[in-house]
């Protein structure tokens, strides 16, 4: 389980992340918002350890996440950066393939592996193609494709951290990919993910964190936190929030 204790980033004389402290639950997917500058990758970078904190902790079941090796990071925690640059001819499948690498599971395993997370990323119909042949929306499914590799098939006790992985997708693929999200959190992994769209947001998420200037603004279930006053104070963005007419999550229409 991973945990961030009172996290604290600074940046020479700016902090640019303050009194962050989260869980993420097992099954559960935990969505962040907020405007550009809001320190959502930075509270990325923090949990997963490229960055170091100013104060505070981040945890992965109960020891410090600065304490565990590379090798036990890799099993229990994955992360899909905002941008992922590849500049080799690589296949899809060695792309994918990369996210097997601590393990020792073998090439017929791994195969399978690679098979079933570019399916659940719907990005099946890619493999034998050049990475570099592919779109920037069909690389970033790929690279989705690749950390769900790395903790497949998902389990309590593993976390996946997305950074806008639907940035670059048409709108059938923002759903698709956050369906394999959401299943995947369902066989009992944790999910972290950065999104930009608040209605993605309330659909598939369990908890919002919402941010602004580096701080906490609210943290609990879409319908507490998607909230006309809140989300203008944050957005500036005057909103009408219903409750969606099939599924009953909030909807979110701009005035």
């Amino acid at each position: 389980m991973l945990r961030a204790q009172n996290l604290h980033i600074r940046r020479g004389r700016k902090t640019v992340l303050s009194g962050v402290t989260l869980q993420l639950e097992p099954g559960e997917v935990l969505g962040v918002l907020g405007p550009n500058g809001a320190g959502k990758s930075t509270l990325l970078g923090a949990l997963c350890g490229e960055l170091t904190p100013s104060e505070g902790e981040v945890s992965l079941d109960g020891k410090s996440l600065a304490h565990c090796t590379g090798t036990q990071r890799a099993q229990r925690l994955a992360v899909l950066p905002q941008v992922s640059t590849l500049d080799f001819a690589f296949r899809v499948e060695e792309v994918v393939g990369m996210g097997r690498l601590p393990y020792q599971t073998g090439r017929v395993r791994d195969d399978e592996i690679i098979v079933a997370a570019l399916d659940a990323a719907d990005a099946g119909h890619l493999g034998g193609r050049s990475y570099l042949a592919l779109s920037g929306g069909e690389r970033q499914r790929v690279h989705l494709a690749r950390v769900l590799a790395q903790l497949w098939p998902g389990q309590a006790g593993q976390t996946l951290l997305l950074d806008e992985p639907t940035s670059m997708l048409d709108p059938l693929h923002q759903h698709t990919t956050l369906q394999a999200v959401r299943e995947f959190a369902d066989r009992g992994a944790a999910v972290l993910v950065i999104l930009h769209d608040l209605n993605l947001a309330a659909r598939y998420c369990d908890r919002i964190l919402l941010l602004e200037g580096g701080r906490p603004i609210a943290l609990d279930t879409p319908e507490q936190v998607l909230r006309p006053d809140s989300l203008k104070a944050v957005f500036g963005l005057e909103v009408l929030v219903q409750p969606h007419p099939e599924r009953g999550h909030p909807l979110i229409i701009a005035r």
